[in-house]
């Protein structure tokens, strides 16, 4: 499991939303919209993000912007294959029938089509990007065949099952610790054949609990079972994938000649080493030189590093990001960075599981330039680097936000929401002066102080080997408890980082709403909590909303048919969110598996009917999309009469199909 995390971009839409949060501007929210906004399908918004810094780059800086940008593409592909293993056959079929298709485009299967394939590209799959659930096609096979044979398009007859029969690929990922989820999950990261006991059987005893410095097990190949017998099928040059790594090097390479110094460089060519060798401890050699190159004004994040669409919580989703510092931003935000010690020692876990000494947290704002594999087109807002707890804790992490991402949601986002579910006009007029402000503060805290913070005991082992299933979840309620219970701090007042605890109390009326109600717009009726963030949020809610009915801490109330959550006592509740914090640093430190089980299967995995089925109707008529996703700039090099690059432009005016068919064209290497 990751110990970074990346609090995905849909996930603030609600957390933020729920805040009410829309920074001002001096134009109209109408004219607003209309810049930002692309489109909208199902239950999706496709916005546009702006890259302000750009034209402040030199040459050389837009060359190394754009030779990241082009590495990233180049592993495309390898997500697509991560998440479904008919998922490229499929997107080829859907590129050729949106290019060639000269058919009536104003029928309702078209229409039916048109969404249903957007969906998949918004996805990279056939399974929702969140839900993991099968996105069912509304038409037919039928007209779908029609669709192939106009544009002379062939379709293999277990590809074409894959997309109609119900009963088949049904879920991308299951976390149910009731059936074999290695068997349940329909994501290509395991082969035919292989069980979720044999897996465990497999990693079990690889393991030295008390190495200091342990590898990500797993972390970059397919399990299969080869003559009988498991086997590992690395992701490198020459092995899986092989094909989309060499050219994610050949773009790396470029990048090497145009770094903006030796510690970069260095990184950048180790990288490398890794993306040839497979090795895993040239994985965690990287990383120790990525997070510790922290000179420049050009940063990347690149390679198979979640491990959220792995049931097991060892297989890692490619993914890439190029950013640009945001200097102004990045000066104000460095004071949390710097203070990290002063967070972990006056934190509320108990003495033998805080760090004596807290080590390299580097905290900036910057701006996405470029995303790719499972960071796009649904985006995250922030993240942490790098996951491997010894890394972090010898040598330090690095912690962004994307600032022109959160610019872009909050041009676009609303208060209606936060109208509809605020228990009254005191929490709403809250949410209007400090959502923004809140939301923000929370994702810095969450990333740099929260996943920064606690130490393992020594002989424990890893959380992935001690928390298995559980562990991403449990790491998620532990960083974002640790921002909530400090968002009350005075010390964040004194730091200048916020006004007044104001700010903290809307966050704290946010997360509730969020946790216990409004994130639920996201599931159909009838299911329960699989994603681990939402898991996170209800677990963390619903236990502290528990535990506080003694002194009511939290009212639940209900007028008019409608249930809202009153906050009585903000201090009283801060109190619980660092009890709360205190226990699932104990989980993590002891590898007590039992308890986070318990935790999370009690708190954060049933759904209340009732309360679901009132959500979703409550958020019907506000017509809320509850996803948001991106198009990206598009790098257009200036070339002289020689073939030398003497600018690089940057367009964004594709539009979601446009851009996801440009992608298919120029970034496709997987055959």
């Amino acid at each position: 499991m990751k110990l970074h995390n990346m609090i995905a971009f849909s996930s603030l839409l609600a957390i933020a939303a729920a805040c009410g949060s829309k920074e001002k501007s001096t134009d109209s929210g109408e004219n607003i919209a209309a810049e930002t906004t692309v489109e909208r399908f199902a239950d999706i918004q496709i916005l546009r993000f702006e890259v302000p810094s750009w034209n402040k780059l030199s040459l050389k800086q837009k060359e190394l912007v754009y030779y990241l940008a082009q590495a990233g593409l180049a592993g495309r592909d390898i997500n697509y294959d991560q998440n479904n293993r008919f998922n490229l056959e499929i997107r080829r079929a859907l590129e050729a029938i949106h290019e060639k298709y000269t058919g009536d485009k104003t029928s309702a299967n078209w229409k039916k089509f048109d969404t249903w394939s957007k969906q998949v590209f918004f996805s990279n799959g056939i399974h929702h990007h969140y839900s993991m659930d099968k996105i069912k096609p509304t038409f037919g096979k039928s007209y779908f065949n029609q669709l192939m044979k106009s544009v002379e398009h062939n379709l293999s007859p277990e590809a074409l099952e894959a997309i109609f029969n119900p009963n088949l690929e049904k879920k991308r990922k299951v976390k149910d610790p009731n059936v074999d989820m290695i068997v349940a999950s329909a994501n290509n990261f395991y082969g035919e054949g292989v069980t979720q006991k044999m897996v465990e059987d497999f990693y079990k005893g690889k393991s030295d609990p008390n190495d200091p410095t342990p590898i990500e097990l797993g972390l970059n190949s397919t399990l299969i079972l080869k003559n009988g017998k498991l086997v590992e099928e690395v992701w490198k040059s020459g092995g899986k994938y092989g094909q989309a790594i060499d050219q994610i090097i050949f773009w790396l390479r470029k990048a090497v000649k145009v770094a903006e110094n030796d510690q970069q460089a260095k990184a950048l060519k180790t990288l490398i080493e890794y993306y040839k060798t497979g090795s895993l401890k040239k994985w965690d050699e990287y990383n120790v030189l990525w997070s510790t190159a922290t000179k420049g004004d050009i940063d990347y994040i690149n390679g198979f590093i979640e491990v959220y669409g792995d049931a097991m919580g060892k297989r890692a989703s490619y993914e890439s990001i190029v950013q640009i510092n945001d200097f102004e931003a990045s000066k104000r935000m460095s004071l949390l960075a710097k203070n990290a010690q002063w967070f972990e020692d006056n934190s509320p876990l108990l003495p033998e599981h805080k760090k004596k000494k807290v080590v390299g947290v580097s905290y900036k704002v910057v701006e996405a330039a470029s995303e790719s594999g499972d960071a796009a087109p649904s985006t995250p807002i922030g993240v942490n680097l790098p996951n491997n707890n010894w890394i972090r804790e010898i040598h330090g992490s690095k912690s962004v936000s994307l600032g022109n991402i959160i610019e872009a949601y909050n041009k676009a986002g609303g208060p209606a929401l936060t109208e509809e579910f605020a228990n009254d006009q005191e929490e709403i007029d809250r949410a209007n002066k400090y959502g923004a402000l809140a939301g923000k503060m929370h994702t810095a805290l969450h990333e740099v102080i929260g996943h920064a913070s606690g130490q393992i005991n020594p002989g424990v082992g890893q959380p992935a080997e001690t928390l298995l299933n559980y562990a991403s979840t449990l790491e998620e309620a532990r960083a974002d408890l640790v921002g909530l219970y400090y968002i009350m701090d005075q010390k964040m007042v004194d730091l200048g980082l916020i006004e007044s605890l104001e700010v903290g109390k809307a966050e704290y009326d946010g997360y509730i709403r969020n946790g216990l109600m409004t994130q639920l717009q996201r599931l159909e009726l009838g299911q329960n909590l699989e994603e681990e963030h939402m898991q996170n949020r209800q677990l963390v809610s619903a236990w502290v909303f528990e535990k506080g009915q003694k002194d009511k801490v939290i009212e639940k109330i209900v007028r008019n048919g409608k249930t809202y959550y009153d906050i009585k006592d903000y201090n009283k509740l801060r109190t619980l969110f660092g009890e709360l914090l205190r226990e699932i640093q104990r989980i993590k430190s002891e590898g007590d598996y039992k308890a986070g089980k318990n935790l999370v299967e009690t708190y954060g995995v049933k759904v209340d009917p009732k309360v679901h089925a009132e959500v979703l109707k409550r958020v019907k008529p506000l017509n809320i999309a509850p996803y948001n996703g991106f198009v990206y700039p598009v790098f257009v090099p200036v070339m002289d009469s020689k073939g030398k690059i003497t600018d690089i432009k940057l367009e964004n005016k594709q539009g979601f199909i446009e851009q996801m068919l440009h992608y298919g064209k120029n970034n496709s290497f997987l055959y």
